[in-house]
């Protein structure tokens, strides 16, 4: 995956709004709260919410970390993009953007 396949796949995903945060990064929202958050500059780094039971195993591998500041919230870091497979990138950022768009406060 790169900053274009990420762009692409995330702006794909409805509801989807961008933003630039801390000067550098480029962050994926859904209803204003972050699921997907990358840097510009290369090599491309990411990070998104994972389900709790898979964050240990997923920052086990090379290449992934606790994400800073956000780990509590089981937020992953992935500094290698190839750490994880085409498929895996898809599914981990569709389950980031319904775990966060499942935490909105539902319009009345």
């Amino acid at each position: 995956m790169n900053h274009a396949e990420l762009e692409k796949f995330c702006l794909s995903l409805k509801g989807t709004t961008t933003d630039v945060k801390w000067g550098n990064d480029l962050c994926y929202l859904i209803g204003d709260k972050m699921y997907c958050v990358t840097s510009l500059d290369l090599p491309m780094k990411v990070s998104m919410k994972v389900l709790a039971e898979e964050f240990g195993e997923l920052t086990e591998r090379d290449g992934i970390i606790p994400a800073p500041y956000m780990a509590r919230n089981h937020w992953i870091f992935i500094e290698k993009s190839n750490a994880i497979t085409a498929k895996e990138w898809k599914h981990y950022i569709q389950q980031s953007y319904e775990l966060v768009f499942d935490k909105l406060p539902k319009k009345n």
